[in-house]
């Protein structure tokens, strides 16, 4: 099979991590006849550097010409007092919005090798936790009306919420469908105690319910589910929610995994092309010091097998290889917690020798 992936490595250590999903990538392709081609493009703020746009059109086109898209991370104190439409983090945005993808699947493992690494209590890893976050995104109150305006007390800004019935039922199939090929329990999370926004997404998530009657649908306002992620994270199977709160929610399910290091994700639409990157940022302290963990973007691009190529034996060839190498103590310095680690390049060495 051959297909066509464009890399937006971006800033950062995004160089570092892709090259090594790359790699990976090369090494299943080898393995399983496939040829993958692969063409890099400017995003972020070496895009800003090189032409004084984050995401410039040369960049939109090659992702739509693409098979799939893999990134790595965008942004750092070099670009934090341009305005806001010239910041690194808008090119995300941009090209979320220009490939139409409007779900996001973040999921949050606890993979037993890095059991001490979770912060929670003993008694609570002990169950472990396996979840997909589900986050819709390409609506609500990122994308809504926004501005700056003379208020009651002067100068305020506003951002507003806005959720369409139709982009709550598209998200809202994409959950249960997800659902269903897991553990047929979805929780959807809002705040209809308070929003309007809320109530109508809680509407159609139970009328979208009848239609998938082997999936058991339960309601939970986000504040609970803060509390719910570090109190007994085991309870979950599929979350799916708003932007803002999947934005939210997906960071602080990362962090009982033991690193953020650890984490891919998907970004979806109506095609099989689809945007994959660490949910990590750019580690800009860490940059060309070749520490960063690699394990996210490899995830992520084994991700991209998965749901954008059809080819789950190869990403399952990958999760298996990581998970011999953490089982080995194989560690990079984010898990690694002063005692020795290795490179980058040393991390992903590791999981090629397993493939």
């Amino acid at each position: 099979m051959e297909k066509k992936i464009a890399l937006l490595k971006g800033d950062g250590i995004g160089p570092e991590i892709v090259d090594s999903a790359v790699r990976v990538l090369e090494a299943v392709a080898a393995k399983y006849g496939h040829t993958f081609e692969f063409t890099p493009h400017l995003i972020g703020g070496c895009a800003i550097d090189a032409t004084g746009a984050p995401l410039p059109e040369e960049t939109v086109k090659g992702c739509l010409a693409s098979d799939s898209v893999l990134l790595g991370a965008v942004g750092g104190p070099k670009w934090d007092t341009l305005p806001g439409h010239l910041r690194p983090e808008k090119a995300l945005l941009g090209i979320r919005a220009a490939m139409e993808l409007f779900t996001n699947l973040r999921p949050a493992k606890l993979y037993p090798a890095l059991a001490g690494d979770c912060p929670l209590r003993a008694d609570i890893v002990a169950n472990g936790f396996d979840l997909m976050i589900v986050r819709e995104l390409t609506g609500g109150i990122y994308f809504g009306e926004r501005g700056m305006r003379e208020g009651k007390y002067g100068e305020e800004a506003y951002d507003t919420e806005c959720y369409s019935r139709m982009e709550i039922e598209r998200i809202g199939r994409v959950a249960f469908e997800t659902a269903q090929k897991r553990g047929k329990h979805l929780c959807s999370i809002d705040k209809a105690n308070v929003l309007e926004s809320s109530r109508l997404w809680r509407k159609v998530m139970h009328e979208l319910a009848t239609e998938y009657p082997d999936v058991e649908l339960s309601d939970m306002l986000v504040d609970n589910a803060a509390m719910q992620l570090v109190r007994n994270p085991a309870q979950f199977d599929v979350i799916v929610t708003s932007n803002m709160f999947g934005d939210i929610l997906s960071d602080e399910a990362s962090q009982l995994t033991g690193s953020i290091g650890m984490l891919p994700s998907a970004s979806l639409g109506s095609t099989s092309r689809g945007l994959y990157e660490p949910i990590h940022g750019s580690a800009p302290d860490i940059a060309g010091k070749h520490i960063a963990n690699p394990v996210a973007t490899i995830l992520s691009a084994a991700m991209m097998l998965r749901y954008s190529f059809g080819m789950a034996a190869e990403a399952d060839d990958i999760v298996r290889a990581v998970d011999e190498v953490l089982e080995a103590g194989c560690r990079t310095a984010d898990l690694a917690h002063g005692a020795p680690s290795m490179s980058t390049e040393e991390m992903t060495d590791a999981i090629l020798a397993r493939l």
